[in-house]
């Protein structure tokens, strides 16, 4: 499938194509999201029932390994959301450094992505 590189964005149909594909990944996300701070609050939850100065090093470790989970899960949400915005300002899919379109196989595998292979690979 060659696509037109004289064109400068993607149409309406493409956009909302794009949009269920990021409404997707944003659902999955977020539930995973959830999973995590679930757990978390069990940890603590059982953390507190625990008697106090015995240090649980696994623990400690688990909630740190968690937290790191849910900080990056809330960053890719974002990033979901501002591929979004840029939809909705019909931006979407346009190189922040080419300005160049990005490839359709590379938005439906990274629907947030912002670079173009091009521009990714000299960065």
């Amino acid at each position: 499938m060659s696509q037109n590189f004289d064109k400068t964005k993607y149409t309406e149909e493409e956009l909302s194509e794009f949009e269920h594909i990021i409404d997707e990944k944003l659902v999955n996300a977020k539930r995973q999201l959830q999973f995590y701070l679930m757990q978390l609050g069990d940890m603590a939850d059982n953390q507190d029932a625990k008697v106090k100065g015995l240090d649980d090093g696994n623990g400690t470790a688990e909630v740190e390994r968690l937290t790191g989970l849910a900080a990056r899960q809330k960053k890719h949400i974002q990033h979901l959301e501002n591929a979004k915005i840029r939809i909705q300002n019909k931006v979407y899919g346009i190189c922040r450094v080419t300005g160049k379109l990005i490839s359709k196989q590379r938005l439906r595998a990274v629907p947030h992505a912002t670079l173009s292979i091009e521009a990714k690979q000299k960065g």
